[in-house]
């Protein structure tokens, strides 16, 4: 049956940035689907994500890190298929911002961002594909923007990772799909977050925003819910290196 297809039942989903926003949505959806969840962040506040797991009768695992400093990333994979058994989906969803002008942007932060975008999305693909290759199958969601496509104002570090992590989609990809691991990318658009009310209620750039968006209105974490599921899922198991928006009509305007 065709609903089957999307039953993540007995699998295991690694979510960085999962403890909040667009990745908790995911976790707990991917969670609602069967799959039991390891989430890393940076910080060690998890009670919300685990209950909201745990509820579902789903196994959850903490993990604390700072996917800025490389050495944080060391041997996650490893702790996950050591807590959890295996690694079956991974999800690059971490991410943070900063908004400078491009000639005032601190040099530092600009590198620290792609670390956590894109260095440690590779990272983690890199070290989860010997687990993933070696049964045949895993899937991998990297999380972009509708800045995959798009420059965007006074984010020159934000659009050169989301840019990135769409080519690095496209490329792993082409390497692994042949050998039983999906790549693929979510490019979302405007969604309600913590991290986006600051742009959401500023009083110039949020009516803009909002102008602009043809459904009218930002998106809800949850609504990403059915794509992150399908994506991580056999039923899409034909699909490689595709960079799927979700923006409420954005880019088609």
């Amino acid at each position: 049956m065709i609903l089957d297809l999307f039953q993540l039942t007995g699998r295991v989903a690694l979510v960085t940035g999962g403890n909040r926003g667009l990745g908790q949505a995911i976790a707990v959806g991917m969670a609602q689907a069967g799959a039991d969840i390891a989430c890393v962040s940076r910080s060690a506040d998890d009670a919300e994500i685990r209950g909201q797991v745990e509820a579902l009768g789903r196994r959850f695992l903490s993990l604390q890190a700072d996917l800025a400093k490389p050495a944080d990333r060391v041997g996650l994979v490893d702790k996950v298929i050591a807590g959890l058994g295996k690694v079956d989906i991974l999800v690059n969803n971490a991410g943070s911002g900063g908004r400078f002008a491009p000639e005032e942007y601190p040099l530092p932060e600009w590198r620290d961002l792609l670390e956590v975008h894109l260095l440690s999305a590779f990272d983690l693909s890199q070290q989860a594909a010997p687990h993933m290759l070696t049964r045949g199958r895993g899937k991998i969601i990297n999380i972009g923007s509708v800045m995959s496509y798009e420059g965007g104002l006074n984010i020159s570090a934000y659009a050169a990772a989301k840019h990135g992590i769409a080519g690095l989609t496209k490329s792993l990809a082409v390497s692994w799909s042949s050998r039983g691991i999906n790549v693929n990318c979510i490019a979302p658009g405007y969604f309600e977050t913590n991290m986006s009310n600051s742009l959401k209620y500023h009083p110039v750039r949020g009516p803009q925003i909002l102008d602009r968006i043809p459904a009218g209105r930002w998106g809800m974490p949850e609504e990403l819910q059915g794509l992150a599921v399908f994506l991580a899922s056999d039923a899409s198991n034909y699909m490689h290196g595709s960079v799927v928006a979700i923006d409420g009509g954005w880019l088609a305007r």
